[in-house]
């Protein structure tokens, strides 16, 4: 399918002359390997949008038109291949072979396409090489069925991370199997099985919704036997966290983890994939969670050579000093690495003391370190869902060490607090070893960083074991020369740097960030809440790091998987500069409902309460929160602190007093004056962080994502809330919105404000692409004098193209009086704030000329073909 082009329909991945393919000396551009190739389309602008009943293909391709107009370059959608039954989200892969039918199908997908081709617009997909679903019942997934059925002889027998050689556990039963057998809840019946109806009816054993397959031959014996003779292991549910014998994704036993780095796994699970991309049905890629893949890097490298490297970006949560391996050829991470930096920008430094006391005397635990919750929860993690994966690579290593007689004094049980401490003291998901091949000086650096924080937590005579593991995790030479080729080894190091990803993850951004409530703001997706504030100069530089290398990197604000919104984030950060009047307020808050609030409300669930009802708190927007959702949100978060509830064993008569209480927070007409009060003397700093920093997300680096709805303000919270449906066609509906606003109507409110700056940012996006992503493209920050401006410059071949101001800390730029005499060194030349119209010289100028009140401009380089002012109303100055 050919794609039509237009201004930003395809970035050239040729070289300029001003930026040749080799640097002097011979060497590789830093960047080369991170664009796409020649011919490859690139991203400037893209607009997730979340596939499901009620966003079909077809629906999707009736918001082209509208998204067009926005600016948008190109459609990102979430999975499209064939789901678990009742899918909400399409990360349940059971059939790669099929596009899911209630999107549309094939030929959903393919008119969608086309219609957005037409348009000039590309289509970026995500996709899942991690894992499968566990469905329910298992034949919805065919290659697992046969598995189940046929165990080492099934063709798909390489494809599940697992040993096919010991039944496969299956923690599906409600109560232990033998009240199962003695109840007969088991059914042995016949049944024609969807994809494989040729086979006629087969038989298959029941329990409830669930179905499994049955061994050839034994269908005929007693129940009790029939079940020790399948290639599975039916038990009892809780038996899963101490005894799954399968990878899954991280504690998710509903998704079986595959072995992609198998050849003939990569092909059968990505041949409809790179088919599409070949006839030009889709563009580009984004790869959810490569870090619980066997070999990230080799993956990613397979990818791009299979897609004749294409745009590909790899969700990879860095740690704040982290970077991507160099050696991947990919565009770059989906931008969590940017958004949190974005988020802290905005927040004072000053206010992190009284929100931390007002923290502690929540919890009545007095001081905390951030340190030691991180600690708590991941050992919590590692002693609990995932003790499964911990015990077994300590028997992997004692089985490994136990082969030579150099080594096999070293316990298991030695060796298991080894590892514990190592996954305890790792702070970033995972290292990068590839089996027999060396690591990079910075991966070693990495583990034997974390081994030294280990090594205070264990006894002096397991020292010695430390080292040993270490060594054996490099692959360096240890024992018998026979034990460096060895497959457990290699299985070893490969399972360690898997099972620290899913420790990291659980530990810390699924339990941690749940019970650090400091400034809920910064517990977000590969957030740095320890760091609380981050300079001017600390962002600075790692963009210009980032640019240099990723230039075609993705940055985003709200994501499927973010655990507040963007706007809700913004008015979060505004928390800190307001700390002692937010303090003032909870008390008189907590007075005042003191009569409603449960006596026995966890203080950590509390501060998270009254964080979120001012987050969330939008009465008059149009996106109001409910107490239905608020109080999901509650649980679901509650759940996670693993404090006082659990997903596994809830306390429902506390939640239901906790989603009671929040509901009549909603209700309470002295809540609602205070919020009213406390939104009414933070409003000015709400608007500039909302506004500065979707400006930022659209301007600061690489290809710019706009989550489905974020263009104007919401206030979602964690998945499944932010998937919501999104209102683009009634009399009050974006699309509506936008319209007027072309017209020329000035916005009448913040949510119209950020679509009007959406609109224009993304526009001159489109009309400047290579100013924004690709090889062309640079970064450079602009000198001010004050820390209270944010600025800096996109390049095109070197030259400053657009200028970006924002306003930070507008509270603290208050109590100085205003900008005064603070300037800015704008680059030579005119420049035109395509925000306001205004128009501007270079050289040193005011600030107070240059932003008068506004919270952030955009200044395009004036061209001589410069087109007349035109799309949605001038944003700007005060309300």
């Amino acid at each position: 399918m050919e794609t039509p082009q237009s201004t930003a329909d395809q970035i050239t991945t040729a070289r300029s002359p001003e930026r040749p393919e080799q640097d002097t000396g011979g060497e590789y551009a830093p960047w080369s390997g991170h664009v796409p190739s020649p011919g490859r389309r690139t991203p400037v602008t893209t607009y997730r949008i979340q596939l499901g009943e009620s966003m079909t293909f077809a629906d999707a391709a009736e918001l082209v038109p509208y998204l067009k107009r926005l600016g948008i370059t190109d459609l990102y959608l979430s999975p499209i291949l064939a789901a678990a039954p009742g899918s909400t989200h399409g990360y349940d892969v059971v059939d790669h072979r099929r596009i899911a039918e209630h999107l549309g199908g094939r030929e959903g997908l393919e008119a969608l396409a086309r219609t957005a081709h037409e348009a000039g617009m590309g289509v970026v997909v995500d996709i899942v090489p991690n894992h499968m679903a566990v469905p329910t019942p298992a034949w919805h997934n065919l290659p697992l069925w046969s598995v189940l059925r046929e165990g080492p002889q099934s063709p798909f027998a390489a494809w599940f991370d697992v040993s096919v050689d010991e039944p496969i556990l299956m923690p599906v039963l409600g109560r232990r199997i033998g009240a199962v057998l003695a109840e007969e809840e088991l059914v042995l019946e016949q049944a024609v099985v969807p994809g494989l109806e040729a086979e006629g009816p087969q038989w298959v054993l029941r329990y409830y919704d669930q179905a499994f397959p049955v061994a050839e031959g034994t269908q005929s014996l007693p129940m009790h036997v029939l079940v020790e003779r399948q290639h599975y292991r039916l038990a009892y549910w809780k038996v899963g966290d101490e005894e799954i014998n399968y990878r899954r994704f991280f504690d998710v036993g509903t998704l079986a983890a595959i072995r992609v780095e198998d050849p003939e796994v990569f092909a059968g699970s990505h041949a409809l994939i790179l088919e599409l991309m070949d006839s030009g049905v889709i563009d580009a890629l984004r790869v959810d969670h490569p870090d619980g893949l066997a070999d990230p890097g080799g993956y990613l490298n397979r990818l791009s050579q299979a897609t004749g490297g294409a745009w590909i970006a790899a969700e990879k949560i860095l740690a704040p000093t982290e970077s991507l391996p160099t050696s991947w050829s990919v565009a770059g991470t989906t931008g969590y690495d940017a958004a949190w930096r974005i988020d802290q920008l905005q927040v004072d430094s000053a206010g992190a003391a009284r929100l931390g006391a007002l923290m502690q005397e929540f919890t009545g635990e007095g001081p905390v370190l951030y340190e030691r919750v991180v600690e708590a929860a991941k050992r919590e993690i590692i002693t609990g869902s995932l003790a499964s994966e911990v015990d077994r690579l300590a028997r992997l290593l004692g089985s490994l060490t136990s082969q030579d007689v150099r080594l096999r004094d070293h316990t298991v049980r030695d060796l298991r607090d080894c590892v514990v401490e190592l996954l305890v003291a790792a702070d970033q998901y995972r290292a990068y070893v590839v089996p027999g091949v060396a690591p990079s000086p910075e991966t070693e650096a990495v583990l034997r960083g974390d081994a030294e924080r280990a090594r205070t937590r264990l006894e002096a005579d397991q020292a010695e074991t430390l080292d040993l593991v270490v060594a054996l995790l490099l692959g360096e030479a240890v024992g018998s020369e026979g034990l460096s080729d060895s497959p457990e080894r290699a299985e070893a190091v490969i399972r360690f740097q898997q099972v620290c990803g899913a420790v990291t993850a659980k530990g810390v951004e699924d339990t941690a960030f749940y019970r650090w409530t400091h400034l809920t703001s910064l517990t977000e997706v590969g957030g740095n809440p320890f760091g609380f504030a981050l300079s001017a100069d600390e962002a600075h530089a790692w963009a210009s790091r980032t640019q240099e290398l990723w230039p075609v990197t993705m940055v985003t604000s709200t994501t499927h998987d973010t655990k507040r919104g963007e706007d809700v984030r913004a008015r979060l950060d505004v928390l800190a500069s307001y700390s002692t009047e937010w303090e003032d307020m909870v008390h008189r808050l907590r007075a005042a409902t003191a009569a409603a609030r449960p006596t026995d409300l966890d203080g950590r669930s509390e501060n998270l309460l009254w964080q979120t009802l001012w987050g969330t708190w939008a009465p008059d927007s149009g996106d109001p929160m409910t107490a239905e959702r608020l109080g999901a949100y509650l649980i679901k978060a509650s759940r996670e602190q693993k404090v006082w509830t659990t997903w596994t064993a809830p306390d429902e008569a506390r939640e239901r007093a906790l989603t009671d209480y929040a509901a009549h927070l909603l209700t309470d007409e002295q809540v609602a004056e205070e919020m009213r009060a406390f939104a009414s003397l933070t409003a000015r700093s709400v608007r500039a962080c909302v506004l500065a920093n979707k400006a930022l997300t659209l301007t600061w680096l690489g290809v710019a994502d706009v989550y489905q709805g974020s263009e104007t303000t919401r206030t979602s919270l964690v998945d499944p809330d932010n998937r919501r449906p999104v209102d683009y066609d009634g009399p009050q509906g974006l699309s509506t919105v936008l319209e007027r606003l072309e017209a020329g109507q000035t916005p009448r409110s913040l949510d119209e404000e950020k679509l009007a700056l959406v609109s224009r940012l993304a526009g001159l996006r489109a009309q400047r692409p290579e100013t924004f992503v690709g090889p062309r493209s640079g970064y450079r920050a602009i000198p001010v004098t004050t820390s209270l401006a944010f600025a800096y410059a996109r390049l095109l071949d070197g030259e400053p193209d657009v200028v970006v101001i924002a306003r930070r800390l507008p509270r603290r730029l208050e109590q100085l009086g205003g900008w005064r005499q603070d300037s800015v060194v704008l680059p030579p030349g005119q420049w035109r704030d395509v925000l306001s119209g205004a128009r501007c010289q270079g050289g040193d100028c005011h600030l107070a000329e240059v932003m008068g009140e506004a919270p952030v401009v955009v200044l395009a380089r004036m061209r001589d073909e410069e087109p007349p002012d035109q799309g949605a109303g001038a944003i700007g100055g005060e309300q």
